[in-house]
């Protein structure tokens, strides 16, 4: 690789159980966990394959290495974005997986480090793309690795920046002092900020809960994405609005909460995908979301205290 490798490059990585082998053939199966919407082999050294996400974003990349059970590298030939000044911010950089064994104190694991060189904080495309890289990554390829089952996109927007460039999404954000594993530790703890009633497992990957509100609301979310410190994503698999006509609004929907550090405080920016103004529960919805996220669980990360159901 020609390519320095520096501090300043996004980069992003976790442990899994997984061997090697299995988290390298999780990475060359690129439509199990970023897209069904690529064409060409993303498994065969030198071969060439084309992304494309509607009108937003298409790029062609070449797999430049593949190394068993140790790293994958790819070179973008060309890019096209929608959304910023140079449409080719992309063009000429390398996108790189490196697989390690980690041992730790058990042993037995895998460490992957993702790391795009040459996208840098400079490029006007950097917190959309670093925000695409985070979810794509740390939730749909790591589901893929644990679990069999990526995220991929699916031609409809999957991160916040996508939805941001092509969505009406609810969302919300704040900023407290707490640390951003302290943030992660509150959101989890369900019961203490969402009152209601709620049965299950809130802090799991792969657990699901149910959330109900007297005779009005009821709704069952699977824990689909936990990052400590840095994102929970729940996916809505079956829901109950009695206060609209569709009743089941919310379902295939997704609630994400993502986690940032900002100087010396920490941003929550909560997005409600699919929580849209065209949908009828769209305002008590927005309404409701404003107290729980805005209001209570703010409340909940600051002081500590469970707010009263």
């Amino acid at each position: 690789m020609n390519a320095i490798i520096t501090a300043r490059n996004f980069t992003t990585s976790f442990v899994v159980d997984q061997t090697p082998d299995e988290v390298f053939a999780a990475i060359t199966n690129v439509r199990g966990w970023w897209s069904e919407e690529i064409d060409g082999r993303t498994d065969v050294l030198g071969a060439e394959f084309d992304y494309h996400f509607r009108e937003v974003h298409r790029c062609r990349i070449k797999v430049t290495e593949l190394v068993p059970g140790q790293r994958v590298a790819w070179r973008v030939l060309e890019n096209h974005f929608s959304f910023t000044k140079d449409t080719s911010e992309w063009t000429g950089t390398d996108i790189v997986f490196d697989i390690a064994e980690h041992g730790g104190k058990d042993g037995g694991k895998t460490e992957l480090r993702f790391t795009h060189i040459g996208l840098v904080p400079e490029y006007e495309c950097y917190e959309v793309c670093a925000n695409g890289w985070g979810t794509y990554i740390d939730l749909s390829l790591r589901s893929l690795i644990t679990t069999g089952t990526g995220q991929p996109n699916l031609g409809e927007p999957m991160t916040d920046s996508e939805r941001a460039l092509t969505g009406r999404d609810y969302t919300l954000s704040f900023t407290v002092e707490q640390t951003p594993d302290e943030v992660f530790a509150a959101i989890n703890d369900v019961r203490g900020w969402w009152t209601g009633e709620i049965d299950g497992d809130t802090a799991t990957l792969g657990a699901a809960f149910t959330y109900r509100y007297e005779d009005l609301h009821r709704s069952t979310q699977k824990v689909i994405g936990l990052v400590p410190g840095k994102r929970v994503v729940w996916h809505v698999v079956d829901a109950n609005l009695t206060f609209v006509a569709d009743t089941a609004e919310w379902i295939g929907t997704d609630i994400v909460f993502d986690i940032a550090r900002t100087g010396d405080q920490t941003e929550l920016r909560f997005t409600h995908r699919g929580l849209v103004p065209d949908i009828e529960c769209f305002k008590n919805c927005s309404d409701a979301w404003r107290f729980y996220i805005g209001a209570s669980l703010r409340e909940f990360i600051k002081s500590g205290k469970r707010q009263a159901a």
